[in-house]
């Protein structure tokens, strides 16, 4: 278990650090239109003052991957331990002389870590995109305070693109101009996919009829409450939530089929080589046994004449 705080420590410390770094960049400078009733909602204020706040989801993401996983493996290797077929194709990998690592603690450690590395690249992904776009927030002219008196647009729709139009405060600023996409769409439905196709794939009905299918829909349905909730804050738009949210579903999926397909026991080279070998000779027994008959008799065409030598 100490081992597993360990993890949760360096995974959150290495999401602290990236969104650090992404801090450091400043995002595109898009314009707006003045009184733009889009971007008029009143500022919701910083982070912490959500009813979903940062930390409280950033430790769900953190630590309910680790129970969750580690529980059950360890549920299906109690119940289990004495099948022969429990861990079909995986080694006992040794370590020098004494020690051995147990397989459903490379299982528990292989499906974390790939959870991670994709929480992390989503994390990197959704940065960089809001990066890139500097998309406004609902509430971005609440907090930017323009002077529409200077800016020629008291009574008309005017387009305003100076960069020195804003009179608020820079930080808020900085934070109203980076919403597309939704970070914490796309992270927490990130984390609701894994872990409800972990479910699905590790549990599904054994447990009862609905018990994994209750388990990752309620999964599935907090992470969009999460995104929903973002929007009733007036702290991203439809379109934020809706882009994060399927750029976390996406990586879920892609990391899940085709890197741990799907949580199943991943056959060895050796053995996938010694099944073709053995494939290639049930097929080249049965030839050699037909040569063998043909070679007995032995059949010689003549013009005029049919021998049959033995």
């Amino acid at each position: 278990m100490l081992y597993f705080q360990v993890v949760i420590l360096a995974a959150t410390a290495m999401l602290a650090y990236y969104c650090e770094f992404t801090d450091t960049f400043s995002p595109a400078q898009q314009g707006f239109v003045c009184r733009d009733p889009a971007l008029s909602k009143p500022d919701p204020g910083p982070e912490q003052d959500s009813r979903l706040q940062p930390v409280i989801l950033y430790c769900v993401m953190g630590g309910l991957p680790v129970v969750l996983i580690s529980a059950v493996e360890l549920v299906i290797f109690l119940l289990h331990h004495n099948s022969n077929n429990l861990y079909d194709h995986e080694n006992i990998v040794v370590m020098g002389d004494c020690c051995y690592v147990n397989p459903m603690v490379r299982r528990t450690f292989r499906f974390l870590g790939v959870y991670v590395f994709g929480l992390l690249t989503t994390d990197i992904f959704v940065n960089a995109g809001q990066l890139v776009t500097g998309s406004l927030a609902p509430y971005f002219l609440s907090v930017c305070q323009p002077n529409y008196t200077a800016l020629s647009c008291q009574d008309t729709a005017h387009f305003v693109s100076q960069t020195d139009a804003c009179t608020g405060d820079s930080d808020d600023i900085m934070r109203a101009r980076k919403t597309f996409p939704s970070k914490e769409a796309a992270l927490s439905l990130y984390t609701a996919v894994y872990l409800a196709m972990y479910v699905m794939s590790c549990i599904g009905s054994s447990g009862g009829r609905l018990m994994g299918p209750l388990l990752s829909l309620s999964l599935v349905t907090l992470a969009v409450l999460s995104g929903i909730n973002r929007v009733a804050e007036y702290r991203n738009h439809w379109s934020d939530v809706i882009a994060g949210e399927a750029i976390g579903g996406a990586s879920a999926v892609f990391l899940v089929v085709f890197v741990v397909q799907c949580f199943k026991k991943r056959p060895m080279i050796s053995q996938s080589l010694s099944d073709a070998d053995t494939a290639n000779n049930d097929e080249v027994a049965p030839e050699t046994n037909h040569n063998m008959q043909n070679d007995k008799y032995t059949v010689t065409r003549s013009p005029g004449s049919f021998t049959e030598v033995t």
